[in-house]
């Protein structure tokens, strides 16, 4: 996000100078996440994010122009360098270097770019550079940064279609059905290594901070991992335990653990990231990635219960209506749903889930946890989880707009459908 961007400010909630420790306070207005009655995960939530965007509704030039630094969209020769490390290619004919060109990119650029290139708020990077400027330094230099964590959340992307078996991505044909399943699955692993190329131009002369960020970027990528396997192994055990004994702690627990790990954890990352990058505090350093974590989560949970609706961006549907039902999947809503429903009825919807759906009993499915009041819950839990963690960072950055900016863009976030 470009430096100095403002959100609407009144004489309240700008902090005076002595209040360095005085929490900024989230509001509850249209542009939060606390939306009214069925608006709340319906249409209101498909439609465009104005604070997240930049005029005209565009992703900013920054950051498409660090993308397309790191993963250009046509055959570059310094993209075929830094795939291949430069001594590769120091005695190579002037035809052969032309044709690697061309080769890596269709193998290992091409499959990326196409799922960039067809949307996504990219509200990861636009965060993380604003958690800098709310620090009161300034982001852009570290564009190629957060250019690199929109990658890693594509190429995770590219690998959760393969393995979740999802024909649409962002309204368009997955990548595995367009360049063939292993293609796919080594162009997305192999975005996961742009933060490499990304803090070798970016942070050239500070050992260092580099190795913080590095280590940071690490634990994240593991992290992301082992949420992905837990998310593969699935949590049918746990449930069929909750529906015996009427106790869904356990159950609820792993699902939470599950998401903070798969989607907390990578922005979690990107927060510390941006501020180990703008010098902050252990302390601030901490807060700050609670919050990455609690936005991160919270969006996993939003995002589970768009699944039940359906997800649209510009009238277009961007991914099946009941996905994760038909894949039999344990979701946040589903959590709730059992426990809230008598008990008889929810071990036969679990049955059903189970057993496998078809598309008109995924709708009938979709409509009775609605019913129940889980989405409700999952909504208000979700936003508590922002507005905890947002209460203990605020405190600890200087009194400034872009601190302001910086909430309220956190609670804007649930209301982006597009992952």
């Amino acid at each position: 996000m470009p430096p100095g961007q403002q959100g609407e400010l009144s004489r309240e909630t700008i902090m005076p100078p002595d209040s360095q420790h005085t929490a900024v306070t989230l509001p509850d207005t249209p542009q939060g996440i606390r939306l009214p009655g069925p608006h709340r995960y319906g249409a209101a939530l498909a439609g465009p994010c104005q604070d997240l965007d930049d005029q005209a509704g565009r992703t900013p030039e920054w950051l498409e122009r660090d993308i397309d630094h790191l993963y250009p969209a046509l055959p570059h020769p310094e993209a075929t360098c830094d795939l291949l490390t430069a001594a590769c290619t120091e005695h190579l004919l002037p035809a052969t270097a032309q044709r690697l060109q061309a080769r890596l990119h269709a193998a290992l650029i091409g499959p990326v770019r196409q799922t960039v290139d067809h949307g996504g708020r990219r509200w990861r990077p636009k965060l993380a550079a604003t958690v800098i400027d709310a620090l009161g330094a300034d982001s852009r230099p570290y564009g190629p940064l957060w250019a690199a964590c929109e990658l890693l959340h594509t190429g995770s992307l590219i690998i959760d279609d393969i393995q979740d078996g999802a024909p649409l991505r962002r309204g368009h044909p997955s990548a595995h059905l367009v360049h063939g399943t292993a293609t796919a699955i080594n162009a997305g692993t192999t975005a996961y290594f742009a933060m490499h190329r990304a803090i070798r131009r970016t942070l050239p002369d500070d050992p260092r901070l580099r190795t913080n960020v590095y280590d940071a970027y690490l634990n994240a990528l593991q992290a992301a991992h082992t949420g992905q396997a837990l998310d593969l192994q699935g949590h049918h055990e746990e449930m069929t335990a909750a529906l015996d004994t009427g106790d869904t702690g356990t159950l609820k627990q792993l699902v939470t653990l599950t998401h903070r790990l798969k989607s907390g954890a990578p922005v979690a990352a990107a927060f510390r990231i941006a501020a180990l990058v703008a010098a902050a505090s252990p302390a601030q350093c901490d807060a700050l990635a609670a919050l990455g974590d609690a936005v991160g989560t919270a969006y996993q949970i939003t995002d589970d219960v768009a699944d039940l609706r359906g997800v649209t961006s510009q009238d277009t549907m961007t991914k099946r209506v009941t996905e994760d039902l038909l894949n039999a999947k344990v979701t946040y809503p589903l959590v709730h749903a059992v426990a809230y429903l008598p008990r008889d009825e929810a071990r036969h919807l679990w049955h059903q889930v189970r057993s496998g759906l078809a598309r008109e009993g995924a709708a009938r499915t979709a409509r009775r946890i609605a019913d129940c009041g889980a989405l409700d819950q999952c909504a208000d839990e979700a936003d508590q989880m922002i507005r905890d963690a947002w209460a203990t960072a605020s405190a600890l950055l200087p009194p400034s707009p872009v601190a302001l900016t910086l909430g309220r863009l956190c609670t804007d976030v649930l209301r982006s459908r597009i992952a």
